[in-house]
Parts: C-alpha cells; structure tokens; sequence
C-alpha cells in the first residue's frame, strides 16, 4: 500500500518539474500557472505542496530524500514484475532518482526531482 501510494506522489512531483521547466522556458510566471492549475482542476495537497517547494526550490532540508524515493520505486517495480503488470512510468522515475543521485542530489528532497527537469531543459 505504501509503496502504491508514495508512486503516484513521485510521478506528480515529476510532471510538475517538467510543466514548470516548460513553463519557464516559455517566459510563464511559474507562480500565475501553479495559481492557475491548484485553483482548478488539481486543486489538491500534493500539487499544492510540493509545487511551491519545486518554484521555491526548497529542497532542503529533505522530507523524503532521493535515496528514499529511490528504493520505493525500486519496490514498486518489483511487486509490478511479480504480478506481470508493466509500469513505465515507475520505470522512469526510477532512472530520474538514479540519475538525480549521480548528479550529487542525494542528500536533497525527492521533490528536487524538478531542478533535474530544469536542468535537462537547460535552465
């Protein structure tokens, strides 16, 4: 149950991170948009939350760190294989996490998932 709940959290963590590097690289106001977007249709906590830690790249001190959100995919994945159910998605979260340690991420919020999207975006 855990591991099914904290994989939804990782993958918004991972759309806001692209929406906003998008957004940035546009010339948006990235506060007007996460307004736009928690004030309509995803008007929720987890966007709410954790997008104004991705625009204040507030990514310390760690609430749940890379390392963390690392071994939760990794759990994810395993139980999906056990069960045959394919889930892509995990997959790529997995290789973000990976990735984002490799770049010395690792003592930072799962959340900074996002400045890996900025910075593969070039920003």
């Amino acid at each position: 149950m855990k591991l099914s709940g904290n994989f939804p959290v990782a993958s918004v963590i991972e759309c806001l991170g692209e929406a906003v590097a998008l957004i940035r690289k546009a010339g948006v106001d990235p506060t007007q948009f996460l307004a736009i977007l928690t004030g309509s249709l995803f008007a929720a906590l987890v966007y709410e939350t954790y997008g104004e830690l991705i625009l204040e790249e507030r990514y310390r001190p760690a609430g749940f760190t890379m390392p963390l959100g690392l071994k939760d995919m990794r759990g994810v994945l395993a139980a999906a294989g056990a069960k045959n159910v394919p889930m892509p998605v995990a997959s790529l979260l997995r290789d973000h996490f990976i990735t984002a340690m490799a770049r010395g991420k690792a003592d930072l919020d799962w959340s900074a998932l996002a400045r890996l999207a900025a910075e593969n975006a070039g920003l």
